[in-house]
């Protein structure tokens, strides 16, 4: 297992394919937007994408999200242990919190900057907002009325009645709150009672990581596939009748990913940020591919060891919980949504109703699963409580897969930042980043 101080070895980032993983990436959006345009919705283009592409993409996200569950368990009580011999585990736990809030409040304020600023759905013609709610309107239906609700007993849940059952239900907030209570618990052994369970704990997170090599090197093929599917299905044409709207959340994105990441990793982690984004190149080609933060989350914890140095003890606290209670996309990409349906819709927000929405996506971020498309039903929330129309999400839909694969994207890469500056304001390790 790798401990602070420990340099990781060159051969632990070689089972990454990373030049053949992008090239996988490109070749599958190029073959699925000329797909789209030369044989979109052609019979024989419907059965390979359903029976082959989408299949083999899903076959491989799985492989990857078969292991978060022991992974997640595991490191995340080595990491409360070991922080709870050092009695940091309190500190860390603060600077870690106040960067996620900090870090999704200026995501969503600077969408809501955005959005006012161009207005996207303001000069949307009519005709394209009822073509694409007719397309739309009974999966957009289908959604708001499976959604649960979001309010305390979303936060009382996070207690688990049965931490299995929340396992096996995906539940990853309540399965890291056991985690947290166990390791604090087991800090608090004896070491000669601790170090047998350790021990297991740390054969368990050894083997994850093995597993996780043996699936990225499949990552071509499942990337590949995963994009062409989702290319092949939206084309360009819709792209184009909301470019407005898909332009403002991707910009944004794009600059609080390069610009507010970078400040961060600049002024607290005191690292170059070309480094850092050198270093985590496989994990954003990951999170675009896979639209999920959880199925990233091996790759991220294994490149955030052998490549970052993070240790451990910290990378396996802080990312797990950062995916599922840090979002900075998912709260950018829901300010801008529920703007850009109130201005298609001609509802008038005011300053109050804007500081409402913001305060609502930073909340509903946190309580978005890390799961494709994860964000959409807590969307809904937002929408009802400001008045604008639940059912205009339809009118994103046709988009979402592009938007949520960049989302995801700014969401994994500020976890991985905040454990870079989480080590280094701890003095744990002599962090390495694209060295």
């Amino acid at each position: 297992m790798t401990r602070p101080g420990d340099a990781p070895k060159a051969a632990d980032a070689a089972f990454i394919p990373t030049r053949l993983i992008f090239l996988a990436l490109v070749a599958g959006v190029v073959l699925g937007l000329a797909a789209n345009s030369f044989a979109g919705g052609h019979p024989h283009l419907v059965w390979i994408v359903r029976n082959v592409a989408e299949p083999v993409g899903q076959v491989w996200l799985r492989m990857l999200f078969m292991v978060v569950v022991p992974l997640i368990f595991s490191t995340m009580v080595l990491g409360v242990a070991q922080l709870g011999q050092l009695h940091r585990l309190g500190p860390i736990l603060g600077k870690t919190l106040a960067l996620f809030l900090v870090g999704t409040a200026l995501a969503a304020t600077l969408g809501l900057v955005l959005v006012n600023t161009v207005r996207p759905g303001a000069g949307l013609p009519p005709a394209v907002t009822e073509q694409v709610l007719a397309e739309y309107r009974g999966a957009a239906e289908k959604t708001v009325a499976g959604f649960a609700g979001f309010g305390l007993t979303t936060f009382i849940n996070i207690v688990p009645r049965n931490p299995l059952d929340a396992a096996a239900r995906g539940d990853f907030l309540a399965l890291i709150f056991f985690a947290l209570v166990f390791g604090a618990a087991l800090a608090r052994l004896p070491a000669e009672k601790a170090r047998p369970l350790s021990d297991v704990l740390e054969a368990v997170a050894e083997v994850m990581v093995r597993i996780i090599g043996f699936v990225m090197k499949l990552a071509p093929l499942g990337v590949g596939m995963l994009v062409f599917a989702t290319a092949s299905r939206f084309g360009l044409g819709l792209l184009r009748a909301l470019a407005l709207y898909v332009i403002v959340v991707v910009a944004g994105l794009c600059v609080h990913l390069f610009g507010t990441i970078s400040v961060l990793v600049r002024v607290l982690a005191r690292e170059s940020p070309v480094r850092f984004f050198r270093s985590v190149w496989v994990i954003m080609i990951t999170a675009f591919s896979t639209s999920s933060s959880n199925a990233t989350l091996p790759t991220s914890l294994r490149v955030s060891e052998t490549t970052l140095g993070i240790p451990r003890s910290v990378s396996g606290f802080v990312l797990p919980l950062g995916a599922t209670a840090n979002m900075h996309g998912t709260a950018l990409f829901e300010g801008v949504t529920v703007l850009f349906l109130a201005q298609v819709f001609g509802v008038s927000l005011s300053l109050a109703d804007q500081i409402v929405v913001l305060v609502l996506a930073v909340i509903t971020a946190i309580g978005a699963a890390g799961v494709p498309a994860g964000s959409i039903p807590l969307l809904a929330l937002v929408l009802q409580t400001v008045n604008v129309p639940a059912q205009g999400i339809a009118l994103i839909l046709g988009v979402d897969r592009l938007l949520d694969m960049c989302r995801t994207t700014l969401n994994v890469i500020g976890d991985v930042a905040t454990a870079l500056c989480i080590a280094r304001s701890e003095k744990l390790v002599e962090i390495r980043a694209g060295r």
